[in-house]
């Protein structure tokens, strides 16, 4: 099996052959009369006409090698199906194709359309240029890439030969497309809202700090738009929303990554219990009308499947009640000793407990108590109001809001939006001296958002929803980083080291034992051993810099092929 190296370099002297003959492999112009959907869809209309078109692709599959070759393509729109037979074109036309055009390479095609002998629609080609030669192949079509971390970071590759995956982020587009058109036709505007901020608020949460060199002033990424939002609706706008990036330097998990898109809108004059009939309404929408049904497969942290049905009216229930059904817990009563014991039932450790507040204690026992059993869409109302403090406080200690979990997971967070600049001065100063002393998730008092909220903002209702979670549902994913694009992945500067200093050691033609050490001794290579065995450790390791398997491979088979030239 020939290496990338190898076939990369077969691949450049056919782009030689190509420029030799008069074509360029990469022509700044190409021509396209139709999409390939387009093609298929009016193709018995256009095929009447016995006019010929010219359509640009990429080639997925060539069969055939004789006088006659069967050529797959796609767009991105649809496959079609190309033919070039041998007494259609000159000689050596049809050699140059055979001799240059490689799967993987973008092609321009021209001639009519014809229904071949087994009825497969088809363009029959009369001439073809290259629209664009690969370097490097494409993944196998049938194995696709079975690395995940490979997935990740090299997502083009995934597309390629995963139409599953290609598919999902063409549905991610459409919900989003879906979810716009929703707001817009209730006359809700899109906004734009700083990412680089002076300071983080809008949820608690740490920030990725950075300094702007210009203002020479510190600065941070934003970890919600919340307050930018409402100051933005006291300027007299009644009705506001925005999709966009949120960053919180915290830990991640299938369902947690650093960097994810939310979606906030703010409504003047609306309740909290118009904002849950909108969030149902909508949701219901996406799945039936854009995903296409309504139960959805999900997964829990052992990947046991579970059924999620977003049919039928969805259940409100209150966040004191659950604690006390699931807990035996009576939030209003309870003394701090008492909610301390239940969290340490409940699994905190004694040091957490200690610098933990009462609000936070009280979600921890949720969460382990109540959350992970709520499987259908289901509305929690009534958190800790310690929890909440940009939200409308209740005399009994919660606040005015809810979060919509499906499957054990937060989905939404909505409030009836505090608005009395007064007491949201008491409740930030609370969470500010709570910050001070050591809690780095609390708030900090914002006084831009105080004053204009003293300008007097409108009485209002606001939500916010993770789209990359809503994604992972309505895709059945179980974990969001297969449904974004390039999500955070660990550098491999150790792998980089590695490829050169192995490649460095064939070239220096030193072949006695080596040891390197990256961290924790990543790997060993003995090459006083004949076969020039790798170690496993460094193979399936990539978290402490191991290569990957590709990776490996590849540099195994150059240090075995320099061995057999050199012997």
């Amino acid at each position: 099996m020939a290496s990338l190296g190898e076939l990369r370099a077969v691949r450049l002297a056919k782009i030689e052959k190509l420029e030799s003959a008069g074509m360029s492999a990469y022509p700044t112009e190409i021509t396209r009369d139709y999409t390939l959907n387009v093609i298929e869809r009016d193709f018995a209309s256009i095929e009447k006409t016995g006019t010929e078109v010219t359509v640009a692709a990429r080639i997925t599959a060539i069969r055939g090698a004789g006088s006659i070759m069967f050529i797959v393509l796609t767009d991105g729109t649809a496959i079609f199906q190309a033919v070039l037979k041998k007494d259609e074109l000159e000689e050596s036309i049809m050699n140059l194709f055979k001799d240059t055009v490689d799967i993987g390479d973008f092609v321009q095609f021209t001639g009519p359309l014809f229904v071949t002998e087994k009825g497969q629609n088809s363009l029959l080609v009369k001439s073809w240029k290259m629209a664009g030669k690969t370097l490097l192949p494409m993944p196998e079509k049938w194995s696709g890439i079975t690395d995940t971390d490979e997935i990740y970071r090299k997502r083009y590759l995934d597309l390629m030969s995963n139409n599953e995956s290609f598919n999902r982020f063409k549905l991610r587009s459409n919900v989003i497309k879906a979810i716009r058109a929703y707001f817009d036709e209730r006359d809700f505007m899109e906004i734009e809202t700083p990412i680089l901020q002076n300071q983080a608020g809008g949820a608690m949460a740490r920030t990725f700090n950075t300094y702007h060199n210009d203002l020479g002033i510190d600065m941070v990424l934003r970890i919600s738009l919340e307050l930018e939002h409402k100051m933005i609706m006291a300027g007299g706008y009644s009705r506001i929303y925005e999709i966009g990036k949120n960053f919180r330097n915290e830990g991640s998990d299938p369902t947690h990554i650093q960097e994810f898109t939310m979606m906030e809108w703010y409504a003047a004059y609306e309740t909290l219990e118009q904002n849950m009939n909108w969030t149902e309404d909508l949701l219901k929408h996406l799945a039936r009308d854009i995903v296409g049904k309504t139960e959805f497969k999900v997964y829990d942290d052992n990947g046991d499947e579970t059924i999620v049905d977003f049919s039928g009216e969805w259940k409100r229930v209150r966040f004191p009640d659950l604690l006390h059904e699931n807990a035996g817990l009576d939030i209003e009563t309870a003394s701090r000793d008492e909610i301390e014991i239940k969290a340490s039932e409940w699994g905190m450790d004694r040091n957490e407990l200690l610098k933990t507040g009462t609000a936070n204690l009280l979600d921890f026992i949720y969460k382990k108590s109540s959350r992970n059993k709520i499987i259908h869409p289901t509305f929690v109302m009534d958190y800790p109001g310690d929890l909440k403090p940009l939200a409308q406080q209740n005399d009994d200690g919660t606040a005015r809001v809810c979060q919509l979990i499906i499957a054990g997971a937060e989905v939404t967070n909505q409030y009836a939006e505090l608005v009395n600049p007064l007491k949201q001065r008491e409740l930030l100063e609370s969470q500010s001296s709570a910050r001070e002393s050591g809690d780095d998730e609390a708030m900090q008092l914002d006084e831009r958002f105080i004053v204009a909220m003293e300008h007097g903002m409108p009485p209002m209702t606001g939500f916010g929803m993770g789209i990359d979670r809503l994604m992972a549902i309505f895709s059945e994913q179980k974990n969001l980083r297969d449904v974004i694009f390039f999500p955070i992945m660990k550098e491999k500067i150790e792998n980089k080291h590695v490829l050169k200093f192995l490649l460095n050691a064939v070239e220096n033609n030193n072949f006695s034992n080596i040891n390197y050490n990256s961290k924790k001794q990543v790997f060993i290579i003995d090459y006083s051993d004949e076969k020039y065995k790798l170690t496993e450790k460094w193979l399936t390791d990539p978290e402490k810099g191991g290569l990957t398997e590709s990776e490996c491979a590849d540099v195994k088979e150059k240090l075995i092929s320099y061995k057999i030239k050199n012997k």
